[in-house]
């Protein structure tokens, strides 16, 4: 089974429409770079939802050491700290999925031939497992909470949701 390594929107994400816990119904081991548990736990402290993904941090999702920091660095020159810290997780653990939802870090990760989900996919594939009775309602919870999503990417997820309910 893969590691999952996440980013912070994703987590942030999910807290917000109370669906964080379906990470570890999806997967059996998550774990986040310490950049990424910096972002939203430290410096996230008093937002909404920081102190949820600080308590998982205690029991479910492990906060780890990215090894090759000179990679890190490399890569801060065109992404943030927590992607390029997922992406240079991405390299060291083998069997890992990504959790990422901005265009740049995700075009990166392409390039080096990473797998990757974002958040809108990590809710298509928690509703094909039953774990989300209502997808696009949670699309729109998400939306409804700030979290960007582009139309394109709207309608397709509609389009797939509704031709999969009506076979």
């Amino acid at each position: 089974m893969p590691v999952v390594i996440s980013n912070a929107s994703p987590l942030i994400g999910l807290v917000g429409i109370e669906q964080l816990h379906i990470l570890r119904k999806l997967w059996s081991e998550i774990v986040i770079p310490e950049a990424v548990y910096k972002e939203v736990v430290v410096e996230g402290r008093g937002k909404q939802g920081a102190n949820v993904i600080e308590e998982a941090c205690k029991e479910w999702i492990r906060v780890v050491s990215v090894k090759n920091r000179p990679e890190v660095e490399v890569l801060q020159t065109i992404l943030d700290e927590g992607e390029a810290e997922v992406i240079t997780l991405g390299q060291e653990i083998k069997k890992s999925i990504l959790l990422l939802d901005n265009r740049e870090p995700r075009n990166f990760a392409r390039t080096v031939n990473l797998k990757m989900i974002g958040t809108v996919g990590v809710i298509r594939f928690a509703w094909t497992k039953g774990l989300i009775k209502e997808p696009i309602h949670e699309i729109n919870k998400l939306r409804l909470n700030g979290f960007w999503i582009g139309e394109k990417l709207i309608e397709q997820f509609k389009k797939d949701v509704e031709s999969k309910m009506s076979s």
